[in-house]
């Protein structure tokens, strides 16, 4: 007969907090840089996806709940930085709550952009819950093809 012994550690939250910082470490460099002490500052922050193509960097953040006027966007020194606020919406009734799990409060994410960004033409929507950033690249960043001449 073989017996299989598990160790457990009593410290599951110094577990928790070394993961996460191997996953900070794993994840850290554009496009997942955040920058600056406001990087995640708040008691729930909004998943974001990060994606590109030759044309446009969108950031896409999940904030349902959140009414679009309740987001502000900023951008400076080449960091765009996502600010708002969901609303706690529990009507007070007769009776007991038997638990809260939502998470409510302000929010802030912010992240550098890469220099090929055009700030000028960033953009901005919200459609059933998501908010979509798009990032244009600048027309000199775009991959283009250059053509050979023949000198003779």
């Amino acid at each position: 007969m073989y017996l299989t012994t598990t160790r457990r550690s009593g410290d599951q939250l110094g577990n928790l907090r070394r993961l996460n910082s191997m996953l900070e470490d794993a994840f850290s460099g554009w496009p997942f840089q955040q920058e600056g002490a406001g990087a995640i500052t708040s008691a729930w922050v909004p998943a974001c996806d990060i994606v590109e193509d030759s044309d446009a960097v969108k950031i896409v953040a999940e904030i349902p709940g959140v009414r679009p006027e309740d987001v502000k966007l900023s951008l400076e020194n080449n960091i765009i930085t996502i600010r708002g606020e969901k609303r706690h919406q529990h009507e007070e009734k007769a009776g007991q709550v038997h638990r809260f799990e939502r998470s409510y409060g302000a929010f802030e994410r912010s992240f550098a952009l890469p220099n090929s960004v055009d700030a000028e033409k960033i953009e901005a929507s919200y459609e059933g819950g998501l908010l979509t950033v798009t990032l244009p690249r600048a027309e000199k960043a775009k991959p283009r093809e250059i053509q050979v001449r023949t000198t003779a």
